[in-house]
């Protein structure tokens, strides 16, 4: 058993990630009441409003049992001297294939996220076909589950690989200058990933359909054209293969806009709704919403490939963990597990940041009180749609949200939606 200071400080490190996240989802499941809110009262039937607290409550219960899983595999993994023989079968079976220290790396790197990949399987097949099921949301099949898991193993381990070789090779070889090179790298290759993946990714696991001529073409176009969007296309992408929960997004980081739709969104909201969720998806795009997420990521970024830097500097924290050697694979895998406190309080600070985002987004979107109104709408209908959660608690949005609480954002729009019918100006 390994048991030093190091180790010590990874495990401490795992345990109180667990601690915290258990915390949040404990209080989160306190929250719940049969009381529907007021604004939500006609929309939600109490039927479905008990439906979807049984649904927060089933997905915490699988929450809990998985991160417990991970937690103790992890602490066995670390205290078993896993590490260490990880990487001792990671160069033995380089060596035989004759690949030098990246190849090490690649491979050490390779096995830890298949296996990974293996032990959560059951977990994802259970949330698939068995709770996602009994709420009515799935509609993926076992071959189309399949084919999605091979098909991220596939990219993972081209985009992945690629990304993780240029990582390794900058601190194997640039000395005091690498995490500068290697921060070049992550963030060359997320601002391709911006860029292509809407076009040549996402097309890899959905069918994107121009919209047909019509009425709610006509009222997007319009739309575009009042505000000086450019479109690049308006698609409506079969979401319902997967699931029947509903969404819409638009990309595109030049002055161009594709706009994709999922047909159960469609099959859902009014036209007038879709208008208004694509008003403020539109939003983001014109508020610059997604470079400056993409600089706040990179700045993070940065800060934490010094930080490696710092600690691949010092060879007996490796040793601690049972390796032969220290390397570059070795010190990303032992800071994955000990910066977990740190990336729970930077993932944080990255939502409340998106929350202010969204907020934006639906001041932008609520130009008028018809639109504020249809906007609280659509907002209602997919909540009931997707049984969400309408009085998370507030540590655990402040951990793990990425979006204002639902009823949060429909008290703003409809207030704005009063205001504009009023004639004062709206605060949103």
């Amino acid at each position: 058993m390994l048991l030093n200071g190091p180790t010590l400080f990874v495990l401490s490190a795992l345990v109180l990630s667990y601690l915290v996240t258990g915390l949040a989802r404990r209080l989160n499941l306190r929250c719940l009441s049969d009381v529907i809110p007021p604004e939500f009262e006609g929309v939600f039937d109490p039927g479905q409003y008990r439906r979807s607290q049984e649904y927060m409550r089933a997905g915490a219960r699988l929450e809990q049992l998985r991160e417990s899983f991970d937690t103790f595999l992890a602490c066995a993994f670390v205290l078993a001297g896993g590490i260490g023989w990880a990487d001792s079968l990671a160069r033995g079976l380089a060596g035989r294939l004759g690949l030098g220290e990246l190849g090490v790396g690649l491979t050490f790197l390779g096995g830890l996220a298949l296996a990974q990949a293996v032990l959560s399987l059951p977990f994802d097949v259970y949330a698939t076909f068995r709770l996602e099921a009994r709420f009515g949301f799935n509609r993926t099949t076992p071959g189309l589950f399949i084919a999605d898991r091979l098909k991220g193993l596939a990219l993972g381990a081209i985009l992945g690989g690629t990304l993780v070789s240029g990582v390794i090779w900058a601190y194997m070889r640039l000395g005091s200058a690498a995490w500068l090179a290697a921060w070049g790298v992550v963030a060359g290759f997320t601002a391709l990933m911006l860029w292509l993946g809407p076009a040549w990714l996402l097309p890899l696991f959905n069918r994107f359909t121009p919209l047909p001529p019509g009425e709610l073409r006509s009222a997007i176009e319009a739309f575009a054209a009042r505000h000086g969007i450019g479109l690049d296309g308006i698609f409506v992408m079969d979401g319902s293969r997967r699931s029947a929960k509903a969404n819409a997004f638009v990309t595109g980081l030049g002055r161009k806009k594709r706009i994709s739709l999922y047909d159960t969104l469609m099959d859902r909201l009014s036209h007038e709704q879709v208008v208004a969720v694509l008003a403020h998806e539109v939003g983001h795009s014109l508020r610059r919403h997604i470079l400056k997420g993409f600089v706040t990521a990179m700045l993070k970024t940065g800060l934490l490939l010094a930080v490696l830097q710092a600690m691949l500097a010092s060879a007996p924290l490796q040793l601690a963990f049972g390796v032969a050697q220290p390397s570059v694979h070795v010190g990303l895998a032992v800071f994955a597990l000990a910066y977990q406190p740190l990336a729970l309080l930077l993932a944080a600070s990255a939502n409340a940041l998106s929350r202010r985002f969204e907020f934006e987004a639906d001041a932008f979107a609520a130009d008028s009180p018809e639109r504020a109104k249809a906007l609280a709408g659509a907002l209602k209908e997919l909540s009931v749609a997707n049984l969400a959660n309408l009085n998370p608690h507030p540590l655990a949005v402040w951990l793990h949200y990425t979006h204002p609480p639902v009823l949060e954002r429909v008290r703003r729009l409809e207030d704005a939606a009063r205001a504009g019918e009023a004639g004062m100006p709206t605060h949103n």
